[in-house]
């Protein structure tokens, strides 16, 4: 049966380990291998591997990439250094997100933009459209596959494969060119899930070796591969944004609780800033929340929130916890309902169920 959804170098793979495929944003991806259950205990307690193969790599280069990427996004490009990484948000004048992304200073005048898969060809545009001086910008997804190896145990099972010291690459660092089971990478200590891991950015023929590889290495300490079931409810119980979900171009970074990546006060002005310092000086009218049920149910991505009957918001992301069975959620909701410990209500199938506000995030790592 003939299929128009993309593929990454590892499709091939996927069914040699159980993997069970859905349509992720046009993309065939696995959902999980074992069961999202598992997957998502093994990344807490001991590692787990996952095919990112589908994430955009943008090169942002010339002389005036730093006052380019200053121009279009919201934090400080000017405190990376090379070798190093920042979150950021890319944001519409009305303050509304474009994207959430990764960037990667490689050298003086040379950043790699890791981008959200269903937003690449929109981003690119976005980028191209705002060039203004010396600056080149060039879509290079298809040169790259990428692997996350995250959980506990990542740094034990990967240095096996690998002569460079990883302790030396800290959070939110990277080295390039590193050689791993003979293949050449982009070796950064990052992720989505909470947990201390790696991201490797690599050709597509080294990824497909090196997902063999990374998974024999760790074999005998428990690694799995694992699919985006578990990404999505690892991710979530950090409180790291969906884009679509967490933040959309009508869900702004502060509404969102992503203000630390909002560099208001920075010497260069950001598309969105206007209208953000504008939201910040008036207070914002919606905030995320936590939720988590106190009657029998599980809020799910859409599900009305209300307040004496009246709609005040709504869930963006929520499960039932797969580790404490805790149901819970992230909601978009009137500020003035906000405070930790207000009891709501939440739609289920045309009943209304009692919910509470809750701290967030719902899992942090012990050092």
């Amino acid at each position: 049966m003939t299929t128009t959804l993309k593929r990454t170098p590892l499709f091939n793979e996927y069914a040699k380990y159980g993997g069970k495929t859905i349509d992720f944003g046009g993309w065939e991806l696995p959902v999980q291998f074992s069961s999202i259950k598992e997957e998502h205990e093994a990344v807490r307690s001991r590692a787990g591997l996952f095919d990112v193969s589908h994430m955009g790599e943008i090169i942002v280069e010339g002389k005036d990439a730093v006052h380019f990427l200053q121009r279009l996004l919201t934090n400080d490009i000017s405190k990376i250094a090379i070798g190093s990484a920042q979150y950021n948000l890319m944001c519409y004048e009305n303050g509304g997100v474009v994207d959430d992304l990764l960037v990667y200073r490689l050298e003086e005048y040379c950043y790699l933009l890791c981008v959200n898969a269903a937003n690449i060809d929109k981003d690119f545009e976005w980028l191209k459209n705002h060039v203004e001086g010396s600056v080149t910008v060039t879509n290079r997804s298809n040169e790259y596959g990428q692997l996350a190896l995250q959980g506990p145990l990542s740094e034990e099972v990967l240095q096996a494969l690998t002569d460079t010291n990883l302790s030396n690459i800290q959070y939110f660092k990277f080295q390039n060119g590193v050689l791993i089971s003979g293949h050449e990478v982009l070796l950064s200590r990052s992720g989505y899930t909470g947990e201390d891991g790696f991201e490797i950015y690599g050709s597509p023929e080294a990824i497909v070796e090196l997902w063999g590889a990374i998974l024999t290495a760790g074999k005998e300490k428990g690694i799995l591969p694992c699919g985006l079931g578990a990404r999505d409810t690892l991710r979530f119980e950090a409180c790291l944004p969906l884009y679509g979900q967490e933040l959309s171009k009508d869900i702004t970074p502060l509404e969102a609780g992503m203000g630390f990546v909002v560099k208001l006060q920075k010497n260069s002005e950001f598309i969105g800033r206007a209208a953000l310092l504008k939201q910040k000086e008036n207070g914002l009218k919606r905030k995320l929340v936590g939720i988590e049920m106190i009657d029998k149910g599980i809020p799910r991505h859409g599900y009305k929130i209300l307040k004496n009957g009246i709609e005040i918001g709504e869930v963006t992301t929520g499960t039932q916890s797969p580790l404490t069975k805790r149901n819970i959620g992230l909601a978009l909701i009137n500020v003035e309902f906000a405070t930790v410990g207000t009891e709501l209500e939440i739609e289920i199938r045309n009943k209304k169920l009692k919910v509470l506000t809750v701290e967030t995030p719902f899992y942090k790592r012990s050092k």
